[in-house]
């Protein structure tokens, strides 16, 4: 019986060469992402280095890769996996946040649409997938988040070492939150506002994040006006709920991001339907749609639809988020695919050089 011939490595190398990044559109060998290629006979191990450990289409790659060595006749491949998420570059004027590569924005221009849910389960998924992440709750007048992660109100109220990042469920969560006692408002105007949020960035020590998640107040405030035009924001995700109003009212944030030169990644139907648990009918609350016409409207991406579960509303109560919780259902994974369309699309504005 003849031995199969070995396979060189220069023959490897052509061949992964043809294999295309599906979100950049390139060659993975000349991307640099293909690593530490070893062949001993017809057995080929090798590592690719995705931009984003989030890499949504990470199945496609590795059956890419399969399909362009397998003609060689390769009869073992090993694939490693890594990851290297690159920095966002800072427009003239804006100020580098020191231990962030890139801020994710997530916004509405109405309250009540969920926003602090998706930016929680957002951070909560990309961490999941293996990023570094940060969490800032911009919402000054009204920080959500201490009970979304299952922390007490004001429980770094009078610490001698200032506000302080938390780590929950892989994310490092901040909030005005932690030093307010539960109850207690924050009466400030609107320069306040904006100064708190610049704080947050610039002042709470970050080490070395993929992705900060910043989850703003609703509307087209102080807030978000400083955020972006302080610091290097890669890009916002808007959410909304399928009714005409919250419709309406996304639009006019999408319009404000645009006018100060922040990319929109895309829009995000929240409490989208509800499926009836004993008979599986589905039922359109708040309307069908409305987010996905308005985005294909505004010619921006529509990122997914999240549906209406109880357990999202009993995570966001009990301090759980619903991709921890119960990752089997339907809302986690509808928010883990927009995470990793949202990972992909930062990879692709820094391949662009946005």
């Amino acid at each position: 019986m003849t031995a199969p011939h070995a396979v060189s490595y220069d023959a490897v190398m052509a061949a992964l060469d043809k294999v295309n990044d599906p979100e950049l559109h390139a060659s993975i060998v000349r991307l640099g992402m293909v690593k530490d290629v070893q062949v001993d006979g017809t057995a080929v191990r090798l590592t690719v280095e995705l931009t984003t450990p989030a890499c949504p289409l990470k199945d496609t790659i590795e059956g890419d890769v399969h399909a362009a060595l397998e003609p060689l006749g390769v009869s073992t491949l090993t694939l490693d996996w890594g990851a290297m998420v690159r920095a966002s570059n800072p427009k003239e004027g804006q100020k580098p946040v020191e231990g962030v590569r890139n801020i994710i924005a997530v916004a509405s221009n109405k309250g009540g649409v969920g926003k602090s849910t998706v930016a929680s389960n957002l951070a909560v998924a990309l961490a999941k997938a293996g990023a570094k992440v940060g969490l800032i709750d911009a919402d000054i007048t009204g920080p959500n988040l201490p009970t979304m992660f299952g922390l007490e109100a004001g429980f770094q109220e009078g610490s001698t070492t200032g506000l302080r990042a938390v780590e929950r469920f892989g994310v490092h969560v901040v909030s005005i939150g932690f030093l307010l006692p539960k109850g207690k408002p924050v009466v400030w105007r609107g320069p306040m506002i904006g100064s708190a949020v610049r704080q947050l960035l610039h002042d709470v020590p970050w080490d070395d994040l993929d992705y900060l998640v910043i989850d703003l107040p609703p509307g087209t405030s102080d807030a978000s006006m400083s955020m972006a035009q302080d610091a290097p924001v890669a890009g916002v995700v808007i959410v909304s709920t399928p009714q005409d109003v919250s419709i309406e009212d996304a639009m006019k944030a999408v319009s404000m991001f645009e006018k100060l030169d922040v990319p929109v990644f895309g829009m995000v139907e929240n409490m989208s339907y509800f499926i009836a648990p004993d008979t599986g009918t589905r039922y359109d609350i708040f309307g069908s749609g409305g987010a996905e016409r308005a985005a294909e409207q505004l010619g921006i991406d529509f990122l997914g639809a999240i549906p209406i579960e109880p357990a999202v509303r009993e995570g966001a109560d009990t301090g759980t988020p619903i991709v921890i919780g119960h990752p089997e259902s339907a809302s986690a994974k509808a928010i883990e695919k927009i995470a990793g369309q949202v990972a992909a699309r930062i990879s692709v504005l820094q391949r662009m050089g946005v």
